[in-house]
């Protein structure tokens, strides 16, 4: 064991957690008012349900076994993972591996919530979220990152493009077509309520992908190195290209543009990381904001989908163009090997079978999301009621709110 990575990886994990409290204000900012308690709870809950199911089952679902689809159960409760030593020829001990892709499954949770905001139960999201686990995280978990069936095609992902972002925004996309719109979607504009919590939240989040993507070299060596940079490079580029986009279309950058167009970058960046070089980086940060923008304006304005808070046009969206400019400008010098190279250098192995992986990928989670939200519809409704929701989910869900009411508006 290298002590020097032991300790880098500890605070790589240290900060993966904090970028969930991070998105709960990014997202708590976006919402409304009335709803920013019940926002912010559906954010941070999976700290506490997703860190106990991936210790009991979780980590030994995804990295145990040598299964294509889903690993075994040899390491229920961390059953044989040791402190001390690693049996996947890592610098660090099992133990510490297996808490650090822990705070990956619990952000995932995180994202996808972002898209039902201010509509669905909490009890009935709880349930939803013990069982997307098991059958959308878990298995791609494994297959990606434990040698599984995706893995074996030749698909790469250095820290979560396709594990994590993909299926968190495609999944919160489905569940907002089964809730519906908000009560007063497309009558009402929906704007931010507290804008510097968005910042707040973003820069927690910019923060906390430093340990995201630099962590993902699971170990403190060059690879961290670069992998630190594109990340800081794209996000940079891709806010720089947003508040452009702004200023071109109506003369005023916004903060909240800004800091959605750091996170669009950062997404983007995250399956490459550590694959491409950097002035690729600096690439994919400037052009993931207008796909971003455009896929955000396309869905809300022109298929009138409610995704509440943009899960899927942000991180959905980024995670598939994504992977698809990973596949394109993976280098031969980062390369895992010879043949998954990007499609500028000649090869087009990787690039088909990373557009054959998020096809699976998409199709997977949409379908996994679909069967758990109509099982657990026929037990209980998923959405609040009219007046719950014209009262707020922040007093109908957790008889709590944030702020005193001003003059009966709650905006």
């Amino acid at each position: 064991m290298d002590t020097g990575s032991l300790a880098f990886m500890l605070i790589c994990t240290a900060m993966v957690f904090f970028m969930t409290p991070g998105l709960a204000f990014f997202y708590g900012g976006l919402g409304r008012r009335k709803n920013v308690i019940n926002t912010m709870m559906m954010t941070v809950a999976p700290l506490a349900l997703a860190s106990l199911l991936w210790i009991s089952f979780g980590y030994s679902l995804s990295f145990g076994g040598d299964g294509s689809i889903l690993g075994n159960l040899s390491h229920l409760f961390l059953n044989g993972i040791s402190e001390t030593s690693s049996s996947r020829g890592l610098e660090i001990p099992d133990l510490l591996f297996a808490a650090f892709q822990m705070m990956f499954s619990i952000i995932a949770i995180g994202i996808l919530t972002g898209s039902v905001a201010g509509r669905m139960q909490f009890k009935p999201l709880i349930i939803f979220i013990i069982a997307w686990l098991f059958l959308v995280y878990y298995p791609f978990a494994h297959m990606v990152w434990d040698e599984g069936l995706l893995a074996q095609w030749g698909t790469i992902d250095f820290a979560g493009g396709d594990v994590v972002h993909i299926t968190s925004g495609v999944s919160g996309l489905v569940l907002a077509l089964i809730l519906g719109k908000r009560r007063d979607f497309e009558r009402l504009e929906h704007r931010p309520h507290n804008v510097p919590f968005v910042l707040l939240g973003a820069g927690i989040l910019w923060f906390g992908w430093f340990g995201f993507n630099a962590g993902s070299a699971l170990a403190a060596n060059g690879l961290a190195v670069h992998a630190l940079l594109t990340t800081h490079v794209s996000a940079a580029a891709a806010m720089l290209s947003w508040v452009a986009i702004e200023y071109f279309l109506s003369g005023k950058p916004t903060l909240v543009g800004a800091s959605t167009g750091l996170v669009a970058g950062l997404v983007a960046i995250t399956p490459g990381a550590g694959f491409v070089s950097l002035w690729s980086s600096l690439v994919i940060g400037l052009l993931v904001s207008p796909v971003c923008y455009a896929s955000i304006y396309l869905i809300k304005s022109k298929f009138g989908i409610d995704d509440a808070l943009d899960a899927f046009g942000c991180h959905g969206i980024g995670g598939i163009f994504g992977g698809i400019v990973t596949a394109v400008f993976t280098t031969p010098e980062l390369a895992l090997d010879s043949e998954n190279i990007g499609l500028i250098y000649g090869h087009a192995h990787l690039f088909l079978v990373t557009l054959a992986a998020i096809v699976v990928t998409i199709i997977w989670s949409a379908l996994a999301t679909f069967l758990i939200a109509k099982v657990i519809g026929i037990w209980m409704p998923l959405r609040v009621s009219d007046r719950e929701e014209a009262l707020g989910l922040d007093d109908s869900q957790h008889a709590e709110t944030a702020y005193p009411t001003f003059m009966g508006l709650d905006q």
